[in-house]
This record gives C-alpha cells, sequence and structure tokens, in this order.
C-alpha cells in the first residue's frame, strides 16, 4: 500500500509512505531506488538497535550498500542537542560526506533527532525514514519536522526537512509494548477529532482488536491516520496555517513533558492535553457540549491517561505553554475542535484560538 505526501509548495519533496508486512527486507532496494548514496549512516537509539539494527545492515551489505549503524541512548530526554551533536561527530569522525544519505530506523526520538542530523549535516544529505512505533508510522515520520529539546520546551531547535521515503512495516509492531501501542493511539484519536467522525467511531468500536493487535484493524488505523497526516502536511509543509490542526493536545501535552522531564510517554503526554484542551474547548464555548466526554471516554478505552498529573503544576504548565510555537503577540493559543472531524478557527487565526491564562488554568486543575 503506498500513500503519496504531495508537497504542493515544492514539489520536488513529494514523497511515498510505504505501508505492508515484510517490507525491512526490502529496504535495500527501496533505497536505490528511492534514495541512491554512496554510504548510509543507520541511526537508531539502543533498543531498537539491538532489534533490528544487524539485520538491517545485513540487508544492505547482501546488496552491496555499504551501511553503518551509529546509536545513542534510548529515552525521551535524549532527544536533545547533545544527542544531536554526539551523532553528526561520529558521522564526520566516520568521514560521511555528501555523498551519504541518513536512515532513521526507530519510534519518534530516532526520527526527529536523525532528521535533524540530516538537515544539518554538511547543510544537508537526504534520508529515508523506517518507523518501528506505532506513533512513529501514523504521525511523527510523515512531515518533514525535525528537532530536539531544550530546557524551555520541546521541538524548539530544529528544521523542516522531507525524507525522501517513509518505509512503514507493520511486523515490527508485534514486537511493541503494550504502553507504546496505546501511545500509539493517542495520536489516531486525534487524527479522527480533527479530520474524520467515521474513523474516530471505528476507532472506538474496534478498539479491542486493534489493542490485540490483529492485522485487518491495525493496518486500517495506520493507513486512514497516514492518510489524514499527509493530506495535511501537504497542503502546509511549513506549519503556516492548516497544519496547526495537527497540534491539538499537544500544546498542554508538551508542557506536561516537559514539567515531567519526559518520564511520560509523548502520546500519554498528548492523550491528557486532549481531555484537557477538549474541557478548554466547551468551556470557551468553541466545542459542542458533551464532546470532551466523548473523547476523554475513548482515549480510556485504549487505557490512557486523562487528568493532569499531580507533579505537573498548572503554574509550571502555564509558564512551559507561554514557550508554545503557535502563541502570537503573547496570547496563549490551541488547536481546538468544534465537533468530531472540524477543527475551530479558520485561515485568518492560523487555524488557532486564543485563551487566557485563567481560562486555561480553570480547565487544567
Amino acid at each position: 500500500m503506498t500513500v503519496r505526501v504531495p508537497i504542493h509548495e515544492q514539489r520536488d519533496a513529494s514523497y511515498d509512505i510505504l505501508i505492508g508486512p515484510g517490507l525491512l527486507d526490502e529496504v535495500p532496494s527501496l533505497l536505490q531506488r528511492h534514495c541512491p548514496a554512496a554510504r548510509y549512516a543507520i541511526i537508531a537509539d539502543s533498543t531498537v538497535a539491538k532489534l533490528f539494527g544487524d539485520r538491517l545492515t545485513a540487508a544492505c551489505a547482501a546488496a552491496g550498500l555499504p551501511a553503518t549503524v551509529i546509536t545513542f541512548p534510548s529515552g525521551e530526554w535524549n532527544k536533545s542537542r547533545e544527542t544531536w551533536a554526539a551523532v553528526s561527530d561520529r558521522m564526520l569522525g566516520a568521514h560521511f560526506g555528501r555523498d551519504a544519505a541518513v536512515v532513521a530506523l526507530g519510534g519518534g526520538v530516532t526520527g526527529d533527532v536523525a532528521g535533524f542530523v540530516a538537515a544539518t549535516y554538511l547543510r544537508g544529505v537526504p534520508f529515508v525514514q523506517i518507523p518501528t512505533s506505532l506513533l512513529a508510522m501514523i504521525d511523527s515520520s510523515i512531515g518533514g519536522k525535525t528537532g530536539v529539546d531544550v530546557p524551555s520546551g520541546k521541538n524548539l531547535l530544529g528544521a523542516f526537512h522531507q525524507p525522501r521515503l517513509v518505509v512503514a512495516d507493520l511486523a515490527v509492531l508485534g514486537s511493541l509494548p503494550k504502553a507504546h501501542l496505546a501511545a500509539g493511539m493517542a495520536e489516531a484519536v486525534k487524527h479522527g477529532v480533527i479530520a474524520d467522525p467515521d474513523y474516530f467511531e471505528f476507532l472506538d468500536r474496534e478498539s479491542g482488536a486493534i489493542l490485540k493487535k490483529e492485522t485487518t484493524a491495525l493496518e486500517r488505523v495506520v493507513r486512514r491516520s497516514v492518510e489524514i497526516k499527509a493530506q495535511i502536511v501537504g497542503q502546509d509543509e511549513r506549519e503556516t496555517g492548516l497544519r496547526a490542526v495537527l497540534n491539538f493536545g499537544h500544546t498542554v501535552g508538551h508542557a506536561i513533558e516537559a514539567a515531567m522531564r519526559y518520564e511520560m510517554l509523548h502520546g500519554e503526554a498528548v492523550a491528557v492535553g486532549m481531555a484537557l484542551e477538549a474541557r478548554l474547548a466547551e468551556a470557551l464555548g468553541v466545542l459542542e457540549a458533551g464532546t470532551a466526554k466523548r473523547i476523554t471516554r475513548l482515549l480510556e478505552r485504549y487505557e490512557l491517561p486523562v487528568a493532569r498529573p499531580e507533579s505537573a503544576a498548572p503554574d509550571d504548565l502555564l509558564e512551559l505553554m507561554g514557550h508554545d510555537k503557535k502563541n502570537r503577540g503573547g496570547e496563549l493559543r490551541f488547536a481546538l475542535p468544534r465537533r468530531i472531524g472540524e477543527m475551530g478557527g479558520d485561515a485568518r487565526s492560523g487555524w488557532t484560538v486564543a485563551a487566557s491564562a485563567e481560562a486555561v488554568r480553570g480547565a487544567i486543575i
């Protein structure tokens, strides 16, 4: 199955997302076709490198493709400037040139770090995304947003750098822990809320099958979420307008992650963010009454948290939200739904809604 990401702002940056079981073994031929290079730096965290690193390098070697695995410690807290520098220095030390390419093998952290390395190494080399988590497959590997976290907040340093190809091998999800599957489903729920009421209902109706990793149900999740994300980022590559709707749940979610020093999975923090931002949207009169409960109930079906962690104090969250990239003129701004499948705001408002600190505090307490 192939989903095309049509980058309207620069058509030569458009690329394919391949979805299906067993694609990892086809990577060498896919690299030769979509991202030819003299050498490949396969960047993976320490966990994923043990699972798939040797397999991928062996496949590349059999196809005559020189490939080297470069690892960094796993964990969101390692999505940092220090990791970016360390990986870049290892590539420089190994004399990778401008004729090299990067392969991001792993979850969202790896994709963001490896993509940022690719965007900046020798002023930019091509790269390919091979996501190994559900969240990375349906969200973070698509759209070319790369970067690292800093003390002031998530993803505040980075670059837009589109991959040449995304390879989503559904078979690798078999090794995905239950908590990480649920974290990925938070992004799927978001996609339903912002763009597709039928998909939202499917996620509700088939939650049991999805949590059991039944192939047909999981394949539909990946396909539909990828289609939604691809359609949005294709229209707004650099997040100057419509792409802001993808940030539903992320303003509060990112603040929670930073306040908790990234001890909570990204998808778990986004789930809490969606529950609280939906409550805020109802309080502001943006969201149809009763919809926040529907969203919260579906998140709970996937055993995701929906309440603010006690260690993330409201004052700390408000301060961190003040650094959010969507803010304008000192206003806190949020991507909020109007109803399931439709977002509030419009092109003139940047697809976001302003909220006072008092209103936000009331929603997150």
